[in-house]
This record gives C-alpha cells, sequence and structure tokens, in this order.
C-alpha cells in the first residue's frame, strides 16, 4: 500500500498590516518528513503511527513536502505562489503510482490575492493524482472549512481540544479514515452546516467551556461504525474571507441521513451559546489601575496582540498605559522589536541606549522612547514547553527600564507558555506582572497561581472585542458583528462517489 505524506500549515490575520514571506516557513522535504515526524506528537506522526498498525509490512510511504509556517499577517502572493508550486511538483511524479493521500493543513491560511490557498492547494492536487486516489486531511479547529476543500477531499480529521493537545491523535483519526477507505471501501459522504457567527473567549476551552459540549458529541457518536469522521470548526474570526464562519460537519459510510442528523444537531446546539462565545474584557485603563493596587502576581492577557493568531507581536499598548500612570509595580513583557535586539546586541550587556520600542511592524502603536539597560543577551533559540517546537526568532535581549523588563525579540514568536521568559533567565513568578501575549495558555503556566488574569481589552489585529476589527469580505450577517443575525440551518452535502 504506498500512501502519499505531504502538508502546508499557516494561520494569518488579515487585519495585521505586515504581509509575511517565503522566509516564515519552516520546509522538509522527501525523507526529512519522515526524520522530524516519526514517534512525534505532531498530526504527521501520528497518521505514521497509525498506518503502520493498520497496514504493517505492507506499508510504502511516499513523502513529498511539508511547509509549517509560523502565524502572521497575509502570507505575500508570490510567496504562496512559490510554495504551492514546491508542494504540488512532487505529485506528479506519483500520478497513478499511489493508493492514498494524506495532507496536513491548517484552514486559516490567506495571501494577499487569494482567500482559499489551502482549497486551491486541494484542488490543484486532485488534477495532478486523478478522482480515483482517496485524499484525507487534518485542519484545525480554527479553519475556515471552504466548499472547495470538501470537493476535493474523502475525509478529514480535526482537532479536538482548545487549548490544542490533540495534534498526534487527530492524525490517528485521519489516518483510521485512509484505512478504511483502503481496506474496507467505505464511501465516505460528508454533511456540514454552516452557523453565522464568529466567536471568541472563555467559552471555547474545550476542557470547561459551553463549546465542549460540541466536542463531545463528535467525539461519542464516533463510536458508531458508520461515523468517519466528526467535528465542530470555530474558525479563525481573524482571517477575513468569504466562508468565514462557525460550522459542524460529519463524514458517514454512504449516509446522508446520518450524516444530517449529526451535523444539525452540533449546529443547532451550539447556535443559542452564541452570545456567551464572546471575550469578556477589561478596559485597558481599569486593567491597570486595578493590578496597581494588587499584591500580585497578576497576568495582564493581551489577546490582541497574540502571535499565535496571527499578530505581529509588536504591541506596547498596555506597557504604555503603565508609564503614562507610574505603575508602582515589576512588570515583565514581550515585544518583537528587531531594532532594539539589534542595538543591545551591539552594545552588549551592560549596555545603555535611548530608543522608541514597539510599533517595529503595526504602525497602530507609536514607539515608546526610554532609557534602556542591556541585562542579557541569547541567541533566541528555545523549545516550547507545550508543544515542544523550536521556533526560530533571532537575537533576543532583555532589556530594563525602571520597573519595566522587556524581552526584545528579532522576530515574532508564538507566546503559548513560559518558555521564551525561561530562555533568558526569568522566571514569570519573581515579577508582580506579566504582559501575556496569548490568548489562552494552559492553566499551570499562569492562572493556577496569578492573584488575577486581566483580559485586557487593548487594540491589535487579533483582538478579541471582534466587532473593532472590521470586516469587509466574509459573507453578511454574522454574529456579533450583526446582533440580530437569524440562523436557518441549511444542510450541505459532499461525496466524491
Amino acid at each position: 500500500m504506498r500512501i502519499l505524506i505531504g502538508g502546508c500549515q499557516q494561520e494569518i490575520s488579515t487585519f495585521n498590516p505586515a504581509p509575511c514571506e517565503y522566509e516564515f516557513f519552516d520546509y522538509l522535504r522527501g525523507d526529512e518528513i519522515r526524520s522530524v515526524h516519526e514517534g512525534s506528537d505532531s498530526q504527521i506522526g501520528g497518521v505514521l503511527a497509525e498506518l503502520k498498525s493498520a497496514f504493517g509490512d505492507d506499508l510504502d510511504l511516499v513523502f513529498t513536502y511539508d511547509a509549517e509556517g509560523t502565524a502572521a499577517g497575509p502570507l505575500r502572493h508570490s510567496a504562496f505562489m512559490r510554495i504551492a508550486n514546491e508542494f504540488l511538483e512532487p505529485l506528479k511524479e506519483h500520478t497513478g503510482k499511489i493508493d492514498g493521500v494524506y495532507f496536513s493543513l491548517h484552514g486559516a491560511m490567506g495571501t494577499t490575492e487569494l482567500l482559499d490557498p489551502e482549497g486551491y492547494l486541494l484542488e490543484e492536487a486532485r488534477k495532478i493524482l486523478g478522482d480515483e486516489v482517496p485524499i484525507v486531511i487534518t485542519m484545525d479547529l480554527h479553519g475556515i472549512l471552504t466548499a472547495k476543500m470538501l470537493e476535493n477531499i474523502n475525509g478529514l480529521a480535526s482537532f479536538h481540544t482548545y487549548p490544542h493537545i490533540d495534534f498526534a491523535d487527530t492524525g490517528r483519526r485521519a489516518a483510521r479514515i485512509l484505512t478504511r477507505i483502503l481496506k474496507d471501501g467505505v464511501n465516505p459522504v460528508a454533511a456540514r452546516v454552516r452557523v453565522p457567527a464568529i466567536v471568541r473567549g472563555n467559552e471555547l476551552i474545550t476542557e470547561t467551556g459551553a463549546f465542549g459540549a460540541q466536542i463531545r458529541y463528535a467525539q461519542k457518536i464516533h463510536e458508531d461504525p458508520r461515523v468517519l469522521s466528526a467535528g465542530f470548526f470555530i474558525c479563525n474570526p481573524f482571517t477575513d474571507v468569504p466562508e468565514l464562519c462557525s460550522q459542524a460537519y460529519v463524514f458517514t459510510d454512504d449516509s446522508q441521513e446520518l450524516a444530517e442528523l449529526h451535523a444539525l444537531q452540533m449546529a443547532n446546539d451550539f447556535w443559542p451559546n452564541r452570545h456567551i462565545m464572546q471575550g469578556q474584557f477589561i478596559s485597558l485603563e481599569d486593567a491597570v489601575s486595578r493590578g496597581a493596587s494588587m499584591a500580585g502576581p497578576i497576568a495582564f492577557t493581551d489577546a490582541a496582540d497574540a502571535p499565535s493568531s496571527g499578530s505581529s507581536g509588536d504591541s506596547n499598548a498596555i506597557i504604555s498605559e503603565m508609564i503614562r500612570t507610574d505603575y508602582p509595580h515589576s512588570v515583565l513583557a514581550p515585544i518583537a522589536d528587531p531594532a532594539a535586539a539589534a542595538k543591545a546586541q551591539e552594545l552588549g550587556v551592560g549596555g545603555t541606549f535611548k530608543m522608541g520600542v514597539g510599533g517595529a511592524h503595526d504602525p497602530q502603536f507609536t514607539p515608546l522612547e526610554l532609557e534602556w539597560t542591556v541585562e542579557t543577551l541569547t541567541d533566541g533559540k528555545f523549545k516550547c514547553e507545550t508543544w515542544k517546537y523550536e521556533p526560530l526568532i533571532g537575537p533576543t535581549a532583555v532589556l530594563k527600564s525602571g520597573n519595566l523588563t522587556l524581552v526584545a525579540t528579532t522576530e515574532t514568536v508564538m507566546l503559548v507558555d513560559r518558555a521564551l521568559f525561561f530562555k533568558v533567565g526569568l522566571d514569570p513568578k519573581d515579577f508582580h506582572s506579566t504582559i501575556v501575549k496569548s490568548p489562552h495558555c494552559e492553566p499551570a503556566f499562569y492562572d493556577d497561581w496569578v492573584e488575577a488574569n486581566f483580559n485586557v481589552d487593548a487594540p491589535g489585529a487579533t483582538s478579541a472585542n471582534l466587532k473593532t476589527l472590521g470586516h469587509t469580505v466574509c459573507s453578511r450577517p454574522i454574529y456579533p458583528l450583526e446582533e440580530d443575525t437569524v440562523f436557518n440551518p441549511q444542510v450541505e452535502f459532499f461525496s466524491r462517489a
């Protein structure tokens, strides 16, 4: 059994004004994919483990190309077309020579010209590989599942957890679909129901929030052997594209009726909770004022500048308010500022300089000009506590000005845990206040030990205050952009039979 493995993943924010480039991706080619992912907790790692279990010695894996990009602003279209060519070209030599295909995708890509890049890749891959070869994909539950994607695949598995911890499990579920197609001859039929709502906030945490009910329903119906796959997308509200919405999907073995039943159930159960699935904020001014009077420690969550969601990581909004109000406590904050990091590297530890920091990429932030002392310099190499990946963020500096300690990175870095701080010899527990640029971290990192975690209504490209973002492309009306949006459930069916 010859099965082809490839991937292309990135999540973007349309509202980040800085487009990203080809260099924002890490690339694996051929057997490099096996070397990196085999035995890992990634989606591809899960696929490999499950396929080996299913087919044993009767398995010939063909590895082609995997591009994994950091979350950012829209991908420059010329860069995407280069990536697309590198993704598609290796497929040509395998036309008519493979039995199945697995692709690792995200679902929230976007270029400066193309609004459904993943749909484009799947459509072009289908043209190359032919109609008969089954294609199964994995996606993030923050992806935007499009009709073009569904028209060109035979199955999909999406994350069932947020914050995401089921990478390998999602890969295993995808591999089981492919196995059942190849071994049992099942005929996948998909139903989806789009819900005109974009959502954000604590109620989306699958373990504790209201959204978890949809995921547990999807997991329960997997026990029915007629159900091949089920899940629910809460989309990425910052990727402004025509099919932006929440949506339920179900793949069954040749039963539209069963797929329809379950997809409608999940969608109808989700809709009444749309009101509570929104960000709960405290104003920037109130957060800083309240923090000033508290014993601490305190986390200030700046989800509006979350690089993991596609922001540029260069907001100084919270620290600017702290400086303006003479905030009396020690503050630890990350910021992407290549000029500040370079200046620190030039001067060395102990050097001092005056420079405006912040707004390196997003012009809505005015640089904050202070006197800085270089405390620490590093190469920026570290491994995340949670996802175990090793971001490349370039030379990094710890800068100090009064009660403010700033970790200035050359590149934007996803801050889903504390690993960046540990890398430079700092522990958030040693500070009164820490600015956290992630909408949700694992509880052990902050929530379990801070006195308070303020979800600050700050400006930025990934603000959970969704009405402030400025959507212009997605279908309207959609809640909460239009409070009076009406939901009339419509079921769409897809099958390649």
